[in-house]
Formats: C-alpha cells, sequence, structure tokens
C-alpha cells in the first residue's frame, strides 16, 4: 500500500514539471515575438518621377490597306503551247526577266517564209532596175515605145513597193517571234504560274501569272468629313501650304508607329455614302515589310499641337477593365488613382484623365507598394526613362 502511494506522488510531480516546461516555453516564444514587433521594418524604396505637361504633335489616327504601286496581269500576246515555265514561283524579278517560253518552231518558220519573201522582192526591183536603165538607153535610139520604157518603170516602182510590204512582214514575224518569249514588264514580286508547260495559251486571253511592285508601296486610307475640312482650312490659314504630307504608320503586330511615308493623292470627290474621302500615301518598302493587302493603322500630322500630361508606359497598370497608376503623396504614402490612358507621343503614354500635373508617379517598384503603406522615394526625371 505504501509503495503504491510513492508511485502515485512520483507520477503527479512528473507531471507538473512537465507543464512547467511547456509553460516556460510557450512564455518564451511570446517574448521574442514581442521582440520581435518591436523592430520597425524600413520603408520599401520606390521610383518616382514628375508627371510631364509638354506641348506635343497633334496626330489623326486611321485604318488603312496595302496597295502595290504597279500590278500587272501577265497575258500571252500570242498563240502556242507553254514549252516552260522559267522561275521560282513567289520570287522577286527585275524587268526583262524571262518568265515564260511558248513553242517557238511555227513563229521561226513564218520568219524564215517572210525573210524569203524580203529577199525575192529585192531581186525583183533589181531586175526591174536593170530593165528601167536600159529602155531609157533604148528610148533614146528610138528602139523602143514610150509605152513600154512607162511600163517598165511602173514595174520598178512597184518592185520598190513590194520590198517595203516585205519589209513590214519580216518585222511582224520578228515581233511575233519575240513575242514566245514572255518577260517581266516591270520589277516585282511573282505569283504562282497560271497555266503550266504542255498547255495552250491563246493570245491576250490566257494569264500566266500576275507581278506585283514592291518598293515603294501605296497605302490607301479614308479621312472623315470633319478633318478633310480642317485639314483644307489649315492650308489656306498657310497661304496655300500643304496643311501636312506625312503619315506614320503600323502593322498590326508592331508597337506604335515605326514607318514613315507621304502623302501624294487626295481624292477629287467625298463618298457621299459614308462621308470620306480617299487619301494616299507612298510608303518606301526597301526590306519588304509590306505587302499588299495588309491591315495597317495610319496616324495623319493635323498641324495643330497641344498640352498633355506624359507618363512612362511603365507605370500604368491594370485592375481587371481599369488603368490606374500609383502616385506618392506629401506624406509619402501610396495614393491609388485610376486613369484614361491615351496614344504614344515621344515615347510616353499620353494621360487623358485622371492625373494633376504636379502628380509624382511610381514607375519602379510597384510589387513592394500598396494603397496606404509608407514608402521611401527616390525621385528621377521622366524624360530619362
Amino acid at each position: 500500500m505504501r509503495h503504491f502511494q510513492i508511485g502515485r506522488a512520483y507520477r503527479t510531480q512528473s507531471l507538473i514539471l512537465g507543464l512547467a516546461v511547456v509553460l516556460a516555453l510557450v512564455l518564451l516564444g511570446c517574448s521574442g515575438e514581442q521582440a520581435g514587433d518591436g523592430q520597425a521594418l524600413p520603408p520599401p524604396e520606390v521610383s518616382i518621377a514628375q508627371v510631364l505637361s509638354r506641348s506635343v504633335q497633334q496626330w489623326d489616327e486611321y485604318t488603312g490597306r496595302v496597295s502595290a504601286i504597279d500590278t500587272i496581269e501577265l497575258r500571252a500576246r500570242v498563240s502556242g503551247y507553254v514549252q516552260r515555265f522559267a522561275y521560282q514561283e513567289g520570287q522577286e524579278v527585275k524587268q526583262g526577266d524571262l518568265l515564260f517560253l511558248i513553242d517557238q518552231r511555227p513563229y521561226r518558220m513564218a520568219l524564215d517564209n517572210a525573210q524569203a519573201q524580203l529577199d525575192r522582192a529585192r531581186e525583183a526591183k533589181r531586175l526591174a532596175s536593170m530593165r528601167d536603165k536600159s529602155a531609157r538607153l533604148l528610148i533614146e535610139a528610138e528602139a523602143i515605145s514610150q509605152e513600154e520604157l512607162d511600163m517598165r518603170s511602173t514595174t520598178l516602182t512597184q518592185s520598190a513597193a513590194d520590198i517595203d510590204a516585205a519589209k513590214a512582214v519580216v518585222a511582224n514575224a520578228k515581233l511575233q517571234l519575240e513575242f514566245t518569249e514572255v518577260r517581266a514588264p516591270i520589277a516585282g514580286k511573282t505569283s504562282r504560274a497560271r497555266i503550266t508547260a504542255g498547255n495552250l495559251a491563246v493570245a491576250d486571253q490566257t494569264i500566266l501569272t500576275t507581278i506585283v511592285s514592291q518598293d515603294p508601296m501605296y497605302v490607301y486610307f479614308d479621312v472623315d468629313e470633319s478633318s478633310y475640312l480642317r485639314y483644307g482650312e489649315q492650308e489656306r490659314d498657310s497661304g496655300g501650304e500643304p496643311a501636312g504630307t506625312s503619315v506614320r504608320v503600323g502593322l498590326a503586330n508592331e508597337e506604335g508607329y515605326p514607318h514613315t511615308g507621304t502623302i501624294n493623292f487626295f481624292d477629287n470627290q467625298v463618298n457621299a455614302d459614308v462621308g470620306t474621302i480617299r487619301v494616299r500615301a507612298v510608303l518606301p518598302n526597301a526590306d519588304r515589310i509590306f505587302t499588299p493587302g495588309l491591315f495597317v493603322r495610319v496616324q495623319f500630322t493635323s498641324d495643330r499641337k497641344e498640352n498633355v500630361l506624359l507618363i512612362d508606359d511603365k507605370a500604368v497598370m491594370t485592375d481587371q477593365d481599369r488603368k490606374y497608376v500609383y502616385v506618392v503623396g506629401k506624406d509619402n504614402k501610396i495614393q491609388r488613382k485610376d486613369i484614361v490612358p491615351g496614344r504614344m507621343a515621344e515615347g510616353l503614354r499620353v494621360i487623358q484623365s485622371g492625373l494633376a500635373p504636379d502628380d509624382k508617379v511610381v514607375v519602379a517598384g510597384q510589387q513592394k507598394i500598396y494603397p496606404g503603406v509608407l514608402v521611401k522615394p527616390n525621385e528621377t526625371p521622366m524624360a530619362k526613362l
């Protein structure tokens, strides 16, 4: 009985000792957390820049299509069976390059026949000339009649005319033979062959292929009626000088408008159905970026300047369908401002609404901050970003 009481007392003491150790560890952890909370973390550093207020060139934006200056439907000019086509489909060719060859044998025989007729006419003239000269000598000796002299003189004249006719036949035969070699009338890029070797090409009907010129290119776009009237007012205000001839062009997969062209044509009437007028610009294409039919974005200078607010595009953030930026207030606390961004100008983003000229926008370090947090701002010029 005594041994049972001693064992029970021992277990009770062990339990109390264990609880004391656990309680001590808990208190130690709490004291550590309190010590950690007492050490304030430094505010995050961010880069900020003053919103720029500048007068920038105003551009009107349109959509357009690329078109080749020259587009040729290459047709056969003589009939015959195609022997071969002498180009690779889709390649660029120079003016005068051989593209198709039509069977030349019938045309060579026609040329040989025409040449033989010309030689015959020349011999006939030579004989008529000798007889005419003889007749003139005989008429002086009264050995032939005047009628005979006139007949020989007429025969000589007819022989000369026969030579001219034979020359024309030879020239035509040479031209027909030349047309059997179908050559590129312009420099440009070829399409697929519409007809292959062994098929009959009919003169002036069969399309063999198409060729489009490559450099430069045209860009056609439609200007609305009000903008067209404004351009006219600007031209009159400038004393007849063109209101603006430069355009900037961007493809669907390009940022901004990296290509520059010049206006060279306004149509002579406004389309009454849609209230627009067709405009054409010439665009260099030395690097062959533009292909006829491509959709392009066009900016046309309106010869006006406007005061706008500009910020670095990297400062603009997205929240679902909203655009916003972080700005730093006088107390160095972050504020969120929803904005309406506009086009790019001088490498910066135009802000249509939401910012003031004295705002300082966070341009780097946005991932470390949120509205209301205290920050350490480092100011940098917006123009150097």
